[in-house]
Parts: C-alpha cells; structure tokens; sequence
C-alpha cells in the first residue's frame, strides 16, 4: 500500500491578512471540513501557531483524520517555495521574514509546503479544475489586486529566487500611471484589480462629470467593484465603459504575457473574473488584436472551476500532495 494510500488527506491552509481559512481535503478535492481563524488576532506567531494547531487538531478529530495526514500546503503573501520563509507580510501582525513552513511542521509533525497564493491557486487548478492536462498555462487572479501563477512544461515557474511570476507589477502605464502598494506607479494591478475598477469609475465619474450614471447616487469614496457591475448589468453605459477600459489593458497585457511563455490558456479567478461578457469582450477583443501572429486565436482565456467557497483551501491542499517531497 503507498504512502498515499495510507494518508489519504492533506491539509489546506490559505493566509490573508484578515482571515486564515484552513480544511482537510481528500485525494478527489473534496473539502471534508473547514474552518477559520483570525490571521492578525496575535502579534506573536506562536501564539498564532498554536490556535492554528488546536483548530485543526479539533477539525482532524471531527472526522477520524488525526493520523492520516499526508501533508500540509500554505498559500500565504510573499511566501517563498524554495525556503519556506514568509519574505514581506506587510499586512501581517509579526516582523518577517519568518520560517513559516518550518513552524508549521515542527508544531504538527507533518511535511509542509508554502507558496505564494496565486501559485498555490494555479496548483489547485491544475489539480483539480480548469487546468488538469494542461502543461503549459497562466493563472491570473483578480482580486483586491493582481497575482499570478505561471506553469511551464508541468511546473510552477519561481525562478531563481522563489518570487518569480509577478505579473501584476507589469507596468501598463508608463507615464502617468496610478500608485501601486509596491511603490512603483503604472501597475497592472492598479487597473485590473477589484480597486482599480473602483479607482476606473470615479476618474470617469469626474471626467464625464455632465454625464448620468446611476453610480452618482453613491458617495463616490464608497464606489466598490460590484457597484459598477451591477450598475453596467442595469445598462449604466458610464459602468460598461470601465469594464471595456479594464478588460482592454488585461488583454494587452495577457498578449504580451503570451510572448514569454507561450501558455495554452490564461485561466482567471476571482470575483472580477465572474464579470461575463462585460470583461471577457473587450479583454479577447485586445488580446487578439496585439498578439503576435504565431500565437493568434490558439490561446483560450478560461473561467476557473474551483467552487469559490472551496477554492483557497483546494490551491492551498493540492501542494500539501507535494510537501513530502521537497
């Protein structure tokens, strides 16, 4: 019998700045059970190890799993595959860089695994969604910013120094551009995030300021992503517009992310990426028309299949399959 056999769950845990969501996950990518704690409740790890060791102790005893833990997978902020340290958790309550993934084993007892959370994400669809028996493909993830996972020939690509596939921080404006978090300006994911599209909406707001819109009856410092969808969904034509702006510099930029690596498909996450024909138009529409012959109409732009409830333990857990071996 292998060692799978013998182990047939593996543990996801997925670190944000606000919450630490975490699940037993089974070789078939069901999430058995789940829970979650506060990431910034204590401004000392060990403590914050030690909640996350009694959670998932009370979890595993909750379904007879206590000894058939085959590995342990992290998706955190800036964390490095290669050394296992969290390199610059700036939304964290601890100083880093910390070995995290050292902490986490030598309190469980149990092989671990960290990567950033965009990597982690495109492990997880490569196991269990959009991305199984692709070799060659790109997760982007649209959130609160913009992050990426790229995988060539099988293998998440980390490069030299485990930080590689930071295509959020392409800068698509060269002059002019918006402040990004990582102090450079331009960004894409200051235009192609869930902000960005908020950012998009009040700088039309102001540039069309003679124009109605039904985002005008918000106060404009409280505009969100899902306010400009919602109101392009009512036939708003100021909030189709930031869509069509947002989804025209994505897809510029995923012809030129076509050139580095040649990827089969871009498979998007997030909540922006649920935006339909509103994005995905104007966004292939762009990517199109600035690809470089060779690659034109052979690369696909795909929704991912992870259940978003799911889906942060899922890319989390599919490494932990893998932590035994590193």
């Amino acid at each position: 019998m292998t060692a799978q056999a013998n182990k047939p769950y593996v543990i996801g845990i997925d670190m944000g700045g606000t919450n630490t969501v975490f699940g037993i996950v089974d070789a078939r990518g069901i999430v058995i059970t789940s829970d979650s704690i506060k990431t910034r409740k204590h401004s000392n790890i060990n403590d914050y190890i030690d909640e996350l060791h009694t959670e998932l102790t009370r979890l595993m005893r909750s379904v007879d799993a206590e000894d058939k833990i085959y590995g342990i997978g992290i998706g955190a902020p800036n964390a490095n595959f290669f050394t296992g340290m969290i390199e610059d958790g700036v939304n964290l309550p601890w100083p880093t860089p910390v070995p995290f993934a050292q902490l986490v084993s030598d309190k469980f007892g149990i092989p671990v695994a960290i990567t950033n959370d965009a990597n982690a994400a495109a492990i997880g669809e490569m196991t269990y969604g959009a991305a199984r028996g692709l070799k060659d493909f790109i997760m982007i993830t649209l959130g609160t910013g913009v992050g990426s996972g790229i995988v060539v020939n099988g293998q998440v690509l980390y490069g030299h120094d485990g930080f590689a596939g930071e295509l959020g921080h392409i800068i698509v404006k060269r002059s002019n551009g918006r402040l990004c978090g990582c102090g450079r300006t331009g960004c894409l994911e200051t235009y192609c995030s869930a902000t960005g599209v908020a950012c998009t909406a009040r700088e039309f707001l102001e540039i069309r300021a003679n124009e109605p819109s039904l985002l005008r009856d918000i106060q404009i410092e409280d505009i969100t992503s899902k306010d400009v969808y919602d109101a392009a969904m009512a036939g708003d034509q100021l909030a189709k517009d930031v869509f069509e702006y947002t989804g025209t510099i994505l897809g510029e930029a995923l012809a030129d992310f076509t050139v580095f690596s040649a990827p089969e498909a871009f498979i998007l996450f997030g909540g922006l990426a649920k935006s339909g024909d509103l994005l995905m138009k104007p966004l292939v529409r762009a990517m199109e028309k600035n690809m470089l012959s060779i690659w034109k109409n052979k690369v696909k732009v795909l929704q991912s299949e992870l259940k978003e409830a799911d889906a942060a333990i899922l890319g989390a857990s599919a490494l932990g399959w893998e932590a035994k071996f590193k």
